[in-house]
């Protein structure tokens, strides 16, 4: 079964002096969603930003608002980020131990729910959620940074989720996050994955953002061919 490709920008990596600017240019590329990621300083070793910059990029775009939460006990505050906008809420699946619980709270919520796991996380660590779940996130580097180089070696691991997916729950979408550019995004395809979180790749600090979104677009389209 072929998957549609979806690409969501990061702002991360962008310029958060002319962030409102930033987000009309990734709409004009034709992105297909927004990512934020949600650092405490704890989960990992940096910290972003909360709920008043998702709430603020919510009233900038009518794009959807992919939530990923980095951050320790975050049954504490997936209800804060629905109500800031998020379309998505996806948590670690390190950071809870009722995670089940987290999701069915999310998606009654109104949202949907999405799991991650790091890259030394086992795939049987969100084996039996997968039947629950809205979104997978491979992380292909160590969460924390923006501009990191793809781990190879997660390849394995979203063929691996690839084939749990299409056996127990065929709509879950399966998104990778780390060091996606135009040069790799073609095997993280063909590998299974169908949903790409990109950052330097599309805001590397030139005007070519929409260039660099056709890129993207056409070195995964290639891998189809």
């Amino acid at each position: 079964m072929t998957h549609p490709i979806s690409l969501g920008p990061s702002i991360l990596t962008a310029d958060f002096l002319n962030l409102g600017q930033q987000i009309k240019a990734i709409e004009s590329a034709g992105v297909d969603y927004v990512h934020l990621d949600i650092m405490d300083g704890r989960f990992v070793p940096n910290i972003s930003f909360g709920m008043p910059i998702v709430n603020a990029v919510n009233k900038a775009t009518s794009l959807p608002l992919d939530v990923h939460l980095m951050i320790e006990a975050p049954e504490d505050f997936v209800g804060a980020f629905v109500e800031a906008g998020a379309d998505t809420v996806t948590v670690q699946v390190e950071t809870s131990v009722h995670t089940h619980r987290l999701i069915t709270t999310i998606r009654e919520m109104g949202a949907q729910a999405g799991i991650a796991l790091c890259p030394g996380t086992p795939v049987a660590a969100i084996e039996e959620l997968v039947p629950f779940v809205d979104q997978i996130l491979v992380m292909s580097v160590n969460p924390g940074f923006g501009g990191q180089s793809f781990i190879p070696t997660m390849l394995d691991k979203i063929r691996r989720i690839r084939a749990l997916i299409d056996e127990r729950r065929p709509m879950c979408r399966l998104q990778v996050d780390g060091g996606i550019k135009p040069g790799n995004i073609g095997r993280a395809v063909e590998a299974g994955a169908e949903s790409f979180v990109v950052g330097s790749s599309v805001f590397d600090g030139t005007a070519n953002i929409m260039v660099n979104v056709q890129q993207l677009r056409e070195a995964a389209a290639n891998s189809r061919v």
